[in-house]
């Protein structure tokens, strides 16, 4: 085919447009599906330059990580609109007037918000990069508060952005007033207010939570019969990691209106438990007992004055001896050592004393010829007998 051929098929009309023009607009589409990903890679560069003041050079792969999958959706509909500029068509594509065919109508703005959603998409991946970085610089602080100041900031400006881009959307695609329409929720504010009772109050509390600092992130608290670290406190609930590693959501309200404990605040942790011994145990060993216990326990590096070793029952079957000591150790792990330790020792001082430990027991006589006669052995407890341990 000869330059005069291509020239007259190109020059050829289909629906208003020349082949040309098809050939522009496939083109156009190709090339920014094609170097989409590339371009949004380049462009997240420069725009890390913006924020490169306060943030590292190794912050680069994350920064290109969450933005790149919304500048890839924008350049895409900015090479679409680029493509489709490359047609002719009955009527002016870039407004839209009154007595517009629908489809036009439809199509144009179904294009404006997708642009409008895809800026904002592009506005909060940037706001979440932000908040990261402020997130490492506060981890490596002593204050826990900077911890939970900056998810709850970073959720607020995010709200903010989304209500901005349904007033924009509003206003520019659909042409409502926004000033009016604002002006006209004074009027029914009141009733948005009852049905969203809960979420206001919930909202509140959590300015209540951040103005009082019942609790930060990080803290190990006991509310409403649920135990765990706090994980994050945000518009509407907290998050705690309990105890089994289950993930619970607490409304901030009860948070707030129900008695809260703050196990991370206490200076130590009790430990109290009894000490049972068998009825041969004398009263010499058992004062003895408690002679070496009290001081082991008032002399442990990790336990305090407040300890308490008293023998204070005569059980059912067996010398109780009450053990009560208070462990310096805030970290559960460390608690959990500490506790071990104290319990190997208190066994040892046991066993070194000559006593034996008792267990729930019964001894078990026999009426024989008007005349009494003890069984030798001690039986187990009454729902473990049987019928062979009389034989």
């Amino acid at each position: 085919m000869d330059y005069n051929s291509l020239n007259d098929f190109l020059r050829q009309e289909y629906f208003g447009n020349t082949v040309a023009n098809y050939l522009w607009f496939v083109g156009i589409l190709l090339f920014g599906l094609i170097f989409k990903t590339l371009l949004s890679r380049l462009l997240s560069s420069i725009l890390f330059k913006l924020v490169n003041k306060f943030s590292k050079e190794e912050h680069l792969p994350a920064f290109r990580r969450l933005l790149i999958k919304p500048l890839e959706v924008l350049l895409f509909l900015v090479f679409l609109y680029f493509a489709f500029q490359a047609l002719n068509y009955p009527t002016d594509p870039s407004e839209i007037r009154k007595g517009d065919p629908f489809l036009k109508t439809f199509f144009f703005r179904t294009y404006q918000v997708f642009v409008i959603v895809a800026l904002t998409w592009v506005i909060m991946r940037f706001v979440d990069f932000v908040g990261m970085v402020f997130k490492h610089r506060a981890e490596k602080t002593t204050s826990k508060l900077d911890d939970q100041l900056i998810p709850f900031f970073k959720d607020f400006m995010k709200v903010l952005i989304v209500i901005f881009s349904i007033m924009v959307v509003l206003g520019t695609v659909f042409g409502v007033n926004v000033a009016g329409f604002v002006a006209g929720l004074g009027v029914g504010g009141l009733a948005i207010a009852f049905a969203a009772k809960e979420s206001l109050e919930n909202l509140l509390a959590s300015f209540t939570i951040f103005l009082d600092h019942p609790f930060v992130v990080g803290d190990l608290v006991e509310v409403g019969g649920i135990t765990g670290s706090i994980e994050k406190i945000g518009f509407r609930s907290t998050r705690i990691r309990t105890l089994e590693k289950t993930f619970v959501t607490v409304p901030n309200k009860s948070m707030i209106d129900k008695p809260l404990n703050n196990l991370t605040l206490r200076t130590f942790r009790r430990v109290s438990f009894d000490i049972t011994l068998t009825y041969d145990t004398t009263s010499t060993q058992i004062k003895n007992i408690c002679t070496e216990l009290q001081h082991f326990i008032d002399n442990h590096p990790k336990t305090n004055e407040d300890g308490v070793v008293r023998f204070h029952n005569l059980g059912a079957s067996s010398k109780d001896i009450m053990v009560l000591y208070f462990v310096e150790a805030i970290d559960w792990t460390e608690y959990i050592k500490v506790k071990e330790e104290m319990t190997y020792t208190i066994v040892e001082i046991v066993e070194r004393h000559g006593a034996e430990f008792a267990y729930p027991s019964q001894t078990l006589y026999l009426q024989q010829n008007n005349g009494k006669t003890e069984v030798p052995a001690t039986l187990p407890p009454p729902e473990k007998v049987k019928a062979s341990d009389f034989e």
